[in-house]
């Protein structure tokens, strides 16, 4: 199972999402255990990464959050870091923690400070990594990543990685990359390449918050997403026999993190996702179960077929795709608003709009 399957939740049934609602569990966690970070990148959902100075989630607190996390049923934990993972002090410690519990996990990373003995050991553990890589021109790579010498670090990252074993079915490798305007008309060669080494492509639209609120020249509108999703999907379906319905946020998938998922951010703040930044509870405070049971936002998440506003009420597709969260937050300051980057409101190709996890259904969500 490939990394896209991973971040987007199609590891999972219907099933599983059913029970998973019914009960107020949890499938994945998501961590963002320290701000710190060695690139500035344009693109950055988060206002407080970079601050070196502050450490984030002692390893104590990190382990009782996956415990917490893993009576809820959670299966996989995400490591975002909130900054760079790799520069957490305590990695090491907690991939090998999560994996003594026997928990998948994913690490999400800029790669630039890999090196060999780490990533023997991410194989070893059998982390997915996912590779942040958003151009082949070093140029471009660099300037959005804010750093010079970032796309050779990202070029080396990916070089170690394969030479230790990735991808295998045990050990996915994935790449994630923003669709910008710098990048826009290379997406199509980044995604043969990755299709082609066996590689994840994880291509999304960019969420309108933190650093990429100070950089307007990334912005695309949604009719020149939507071309780029229409290739995406013409590639995939004659080149690689792949089938899929091009809509936002990601190619090829779909994001429905908010019907089994939470994040804790290095404050031990709890929030629905990356984009809606709204506190829900605090680890420190409360209990993981008691703060996810009580919380009104997490409630109307986890029944957004009920509480989705605007065109994505009445859009056939809205049981396999809800939009971006984040972006309608972000936007429009309410969570719930229809998805301002979606062009498929109102639109009658579909073909298949099944609930997940309604009574009777089968197959992966």
């Amino acid at each position: 199972m490939g990394c896209e399957s991973v971040l987007t939740g199609e590891e999972f049934s219907r099933e599983e999402i059913r029970r998973c609602l019914e009960s107020n569990r949890l499938l994945t966690m998501e961590l963002e255990f320290s701000p710190r970070c060695n690139l500035n990148c344009a693109y950055c959902y988060n206002d407080s990464r970079g601050n070196n100075s502050l450490e984030g989630l002692g390893f104590k607190t990190l382990k009782d959050i996956v415990l917490q996390a893993r009576g809820l049923g959670a299966k996989r934990v995400i490591l975002l870091g909130g900054g760079e993972p790799l520069l957490y002090r305590y990695l090491k410690e907690t991939i090998g923690f999560i994996h003594q519990q026997g928990l998948k996990q994913t690490l999400i990373s800029n790669g630039t400070c890999l090196d060999k003995p780490t990533a023997r050991f991410l194989f070893k553990h059998r982390v997915a990594v996912v590779v942040k890589r958003n151009s082949f021109i070093p140029k471009v790579q660099d300037s959005l990543a804010g750093q010079k010498g970032a796309y050779a670090g990202i070029e080396r990252a990916i070089a170690l990685l394969e030479e230790c074993g990735y991808p295998s079915l045990s050990a996915p490798l994935g790449i994630q990359t923003i669709i910008c305007r710098q990048n826009y008309k290379e997406i199509p060669t980044l995604w043969r390449w990755a299709r082609l080494k066996n590689i994840s492509p994880y291509v999304e639209t960019l969420t309108l918050q933190g650093e990429a609120r100070r950089h307007p020249r990334l912005y695309l509108p949604p009719g020149e997403i939507k071309k780029l999703f229409d290739e995406l999907c013409r590639i995939d379906r004659q080149e690689f026999g792949r089938e899929w319905l091009p809509h936002p946020p990601i190619a090829a998938g779909s994001c429905r993190r908010h019907l089994y998922t939470c994040l804790v951010n290095y404050k031990g703040d709890v929030l629905p996702c990356v984009g809606i930044r709204i506190v829900v509870g605090n680890i420190y405070r409360r209990g993981l179960k008691e703060i996810l049971g009580s919380s009104p936002v997490i409630r109307k998440l986890r029944r957004i077929w009920e509480h989705i506003k605007g065109p994505c009420k009445e859009c056939l597709f809205k049981y396999r795709c809800y939009g971006c969260r984040g972006n309608a937050y972000q936007l429009t300051g309410d969570y719930l608003a229809a998805d301002p980057y979606c062009w498929l409101s109102g639109d009658n190709r579909c073909l298949a709009n099944k609930k997940p996890g309604l009574k009777g259904s089968s197959g992966r969500g």
